[in-house]
């Protein structure tokens, strides 16, 4: 089974950069997108041989996640069950026979940390969310989960200290999420590979100059990581600021 998660930074915008293309190419069994910035209507999401489930924010224009997926569900959740948090269209659950399926695009703590007291209190309940789904069956969550974990996971460590998601609390969240019982499962295959990012600033030609950090996940249950196959970042897919990750894993 091939799954896709991208940060599209506006799927309407991403259209005519040539997402059409790309996600008809990769052939996935399910394509996660997030910051969908869209209402229901606004947009044509239909392709051929897909079901397609959106989760849009109150706010116009604003986060939002959608999956699709070519095989049915038996059941779609919508958010985590907390209004304060499933007004900003962040989570969307399928569950399949032998899984759970989790798209999450995480609040993002913003440049004064802002919002880093409410991210701390979505750490904890979404954790939560995703430790009761596992009571039933195995959990595969992706997404933008805003947060270099380890220093190899961004360009500039040290400048970037005590910036919005590289804060001490927000890795020592990711940690304490993987010591649940989740697999980073990139860093599984590739514990040592550098220079691995999936999201660069529009700014200084970050890009061109790999200038970024490793915010976007695929987290699988314990109980799958023999399972995984393989997991990889497509740097060379260009459309949003952030690229595609992909998990091949046998389930």
């Amino acid at each position: 089974m091939k799954i896709v998660s991208w940060n599209v930074n506006g799927y309407r915008s991403v259209l005519n950069k040539g997402f059409e293309d790309f996600f008809n190419n990769i052939n996935a069994d399910i394509f996660c997108i997030q910051e969908t910035k869209m209402q229901e209507g606004q947009a044509d999401m239909k392709y051929d041989g897909y079901k397609v489930f959106l989760n849009s924010a109150e706010k116009k224009g604003y986060s939002g996640t959608a999956i699709f997926t070519k095989k049915e569900p038996k059941n779609v959740t919508y958010g985590i069950g907390i209004e304060e948090h499933d007004k900003e269209g962040r989570v969307i659950t399928l569950e399949f026979e032998k899984f759970y399926m989790v798209n999450v695009y995480t609040p993002n703590s913003k440049r004064q940390l802002e919002r880093l007291d409410y991210r701390m209190n979505w750490e904890d309940e979404f954790r939560s969310y995703l430790k009761n789904l596992e009571k039933t069956k195995p959990v595969i969550v992706c997404g933008d989960m805003n947060v270099a974990h380890k220093e190899i996971d961004l360009k500039n460590p040290n400048s970037n200290r005590h910036n919005a998601g590289f804060t001490d609390e927000e890795r020592d969240k990711m940690t304490k999420l993987l010591n649940s019982g989740f697999i980073d499962t990139f860093r599984y295959l590739y514990p040592d590979k550098k220079d691995a990012y999936s999201w660069w600033s529009y700014m200084a030609n970050a890009r061109s100059k790999n200038i970024g950090w490793r915010i976007d996940y695929f987290l699988v249950s314990d109980s799958l990581k023999d399972k995984i196959e393989d997991a990889k970042i497509l740097d060379d897919v260009f459309g949003s600021d952030h690229c595609p990750v992909t998990l091949d894993i046998k389930i």
